[in-house]
């Protein structure tokens, strides 16, 4: 039995640990629809919509029924003199005094509850805008960590290839060197050319760490979880050249940030109206039911022979403004100047977004131009970087000339992935721009 427990306990610890090592893997769009689930700024922007129905639902009974109930008791505890029982002035004085009472009132008429009915939809579409802006953020976030993480990793491992290439050249001069028929020279530039990359690959080790752990916060997910990335940048490549993006006519209005401040402007002509409102007249009406009881002892109020006076009252109450000052007028006309500002900055967003549109395109268009550009030099530097190889090994080339030829293919190596990465990006940005799923 004691054997046996130990098994079970073992298995159990193994499977935890089997459980917390399993890597989570995402594909992009996986890890872009993981985000916007638990990222907590997104989470925090759901809870905005969520506050902002709740307010809506707070403007909106503002003008429904309203019941409230309260309990006035008094004390006299010193009176003029004390009357008789059964006198009048028992009445006037009594030496408690109980009032139940219960009160419904009723909004007539509001201008500024009518105004805030309005605003209700806006209030509900800024939340909702609100959301839509920090999705994209975080999606464009999401897609930049993604590529830093596959950048490096195919940095990594293009290094280590390079290194092993290197090194097989290097031990080759190294016996040629041996049997007296290179110089030390020649062995000297592999080794420093060897000792670049080493150190490069360290760097990119590490850095792989860090992009990883950054990624892991815009998913939203622990520091301590393990992930895998399913996609890589060849693939990644293929899925976001798309010219239609390009081509296509896309309005202005669809943009967030044109949302955004069309919403500030209706909210500003709101307020204006509010502002305006206040010149109208306000209508409630109320329905008053209450008891009282007076005793010359607390006690009585528990008996059921306790006399109780019931009063039931109704009536409207009318509030006009007459006159403020000129306050009032004051901020009216501030409101209208808000609302004034408010449109003028929405005209900017219009054309300023007009321009970022052809910029955006432009420049991944250029994007999609430079990759098709460094995918020709990378075939270009290999070929290169080979010929120069096999005139080494003849003896035709000398080491500084291989040096630099292996010098330009790894810068051409790497200027080729930060293409893929830029293209990649640039459609991100354009997409946000958009505003496209």
């Amino acid at each position: 039995m004691k054997h046996y427990l130990i098994l079970c306990f073992s298995l159990t610890i193994s499977l935890k640990l089997f459980a917390q090592e399993t890597p989570k893997k995402f594909s992009m769009q996986e890890a872009i629809n993981y985000a916007l689930e638990n990222n907590k700024t997104a989470n925090n922007a759901d809870l905005d919509i969520l506050a902002a129905e709740q307010q809506i639902w707070e403007t909106t009974a503002r003008g429904l029924p309203q019941i409230n109930g309260n309990i006035d008791y008094t004390w006299n505890v010193v009176r003029p003199f004390d009357p008789e029982p059964g006198d009048i002035f028992g009445f006037i004085f009594p030496k408690h005094q109980l009032t139940p009472n219960i009160t419904l009132n009723q909004l007539i008429f509001d201008g500024g509850y009518i105004v805030g009915l309005q605003s209700n939809k806006v209030f509900l579409e800024i939340s909702k805008n609100a959301k839509d802006k920090t999705d994209n953020i975080i999606e464009t976030n999401v897609v930049s960590a993604y590529n830093n993480v596959l950048l490096t990793k195919e940095s990594i491992i293009i290094t280590k290839n390079n290194m092993k290439v290197l090194s097989d050249n290097l031990e080759e001069t190294r016996k040629i060197f041996e049997n007296g028929l290179t110089e030390e020279e020649d062995v000297e530039q592999l080794e420093l050319t060897l000792s670049s990359l080493q150190n490069n690959l360290r760097s990119l080790e590490t850095l792989y760490d860090i992009s990883k752990g950054y990624l892991k916060i815009v998913l939203g997910m622990n520091q301590n979880e393990s992930i895998e990335l399913t996609d890589s940048l060849e693939s990644l490549i293929m899925e976001n050249i798309s010219l239609n993006l390009i081509n296509d006519t896309h309005s202005v209005s669809n943009n967030i940030d044109f949302k955004i401040a069309a919403n500030d402007a209706e909210s500003k002509r709101l307020e204006y109206k509010l502002e305006k409102s206040d010149q109208l007249p306000k209508i409630n009406a109320f329905l008053s039911s209450n008891y009282l009881g007076i005793s010359e002892s607390f006690n009585n109020y528990f008996k059921s022979e306790q006399e109780w006076f019931f009063t039931t009252a109704t009536g409207v109450s009318i509030t006009f403004p007459i006159f403020s000052s000129f306050g009032g007028k004051a901020k009216r006309q501030r409101a209208k100047i808000e609302w004034d500002k408010a449109k003028n900055t929405l005209i900017d967003t219009e054309n300023q977004l007009s321009i970022e549109f052809k910029n955006a395109k432009n420049e991944y268009q250029l994007a999609i131009d430079t990759y098709d550009n460094k995918q020709k030099n990378l075939a270009l530097a290999e070929k290169i970087e080979k010929k120069n190889t096999i005139k080494y090994k003849e003896g035709i080339a000398s080491s500084f000339d291989l040096r630099q030829a292996q010098t330009q293919l790894y810068s051409s190596q790497q200027e080729y992935l930060q293409s893929i990465i830029d293209v990649i990006n640039k459609k991100a940005n354009l997409k946000n721009l958009l505003n496209l799923n």
